[in-house]
This record gives C-alpha cells, sequence and structure tokens, in this order.
C-alpha cells in the first residue's frame, strides 16, 4: 500500500508557491498527528497485554504450586 500526500507532492513540483507549502505543512503535521495517535493506542495495548500475562502466570502459579 502506497502512501501519497497529494498537498505536500504538489508543493514539491511547485516549490515558489507559499499557498501549496502552507497546505503541505497542515497535511504532513495532520498525518503526524494519526501517527502520534496510533502509537499511543499501541503503548496502551501493550500494557493491557503485560498485564494480562501477568495475571494469568500468577493464577497459574498459584492453581499449580
Amino acid at each position: 500500500m502506497t502512501l501519497r500526500l497529494g498537498a505536500l507532492h504538489d508543493a514539491l513540483l511547485h516549490p515558489g508557491d507559499k499557498e501549496l507549502a502552507q497546505k503541505a505543512a497542515e497535511e504532513v503535521a495532520a498525518y503526524d498527528n494519526r501517527l502520534a495517535s496510533i502509537d499511543t493506542r499501541l503503548a496502551v495495548l501493550t500494557w493491557m497485554v503485560g498485564f494480562n500475562l501477568l495475571l494469568t502466570v500468577a493464577t497459574l502459579w498459584k492453581v499449580f504450586s
């Protein structure tokens, strides 16, 4: 799957246009915010899996010891 940021592409093709540069900057900032959101969700998911694994091991230890 390829990613194409249209405003960034246009701004790179026409380097002197300030309006295109502004649109490209906004588009890249929105994309960066999206990646940060995904990163945060992944961190929470990692903690949830770790806690679940710890609780499962503790329960099994209690049952079989």
